[in-house]
C-alpha cells in the first residue's frame, strides 16, 4: 500500500496493488492546474481508497474529464476521464515515500511550454 495526500492534509488516500508507471503530461490543462507539467500514475477504482476528503473538490475541466484537487491548499491530486471505466490518474508527486514507479513517456509535447526542454531519452508523443 502507498499513501498520498495534499499539501495541507485535508485529503488523504491509499493506493493498493501494482501501479502503472508515471506518464508526464505537457497539455495546457495540466500545465495550468500545476504550474508546470504533471506526471501521474493510474489506478483502477478498487485500488484507490480516499481516507480523508474534507477539502476534496472536483472540477469538470472538459466535457469528458474532471480533476480532483484540494480546495484549501490547491494541490492537484486526481484526473479521471468518464470513459476510462473508473480509472483515476493520481499525480505522482502527491505520493508519500518510495513508489517503485518511473516516468515512462511524455504526452502532449506539442503543447509544452517554450520555457523548458525535455532532455531525457523517454518516448515523446505529440498527443
Amino acid at each position: 500500500m502507498i499513501k498520498g495526500s495534499c499539501l495541507c492534509g485535508g485529503v488523504n488516500f491509499e493506493l493498493t496493488g501494482p501501479l502503472r508507471n508515471s506518464v508526464a503530461c505537457h497539455c495546457v490543462q495540466c500545465r495550468k492546474t500545476s504550474g508546470h507539467y504533471v506526471s501521474a500514475t493510474q489506478v483502477a477504482p478498487e485500488q484507490l481508497r480516499i481516507t480523508k476528503d474534507e477539502t476534496l473538490q472536483w472540477y469538470r475541466s472538459s466535457p469528458p474529464a474532471e480533476r480532483g484537487f484540494c480546495n484549501r491548499c490547491g494541490s492537484s491530486l486526481f484526473w479521471r476521464h468518464d470513459d476510462d471505466k473508473g480509472a483515476t490518474s493520481v499525480m505522482s508527486g502527491t505520493l508519500d515515500g518510495a513508489t517503485g514507479i518511473q516516468t515512462e513517456k511524455h504526452i502532449f509535447v506539442a503543447d509544452k511550454g517554450d520555457y523548458y526542454d525535455i532532455t531525457d531519452t523517454l518516448p515523446q508523443h505529440d498527443q
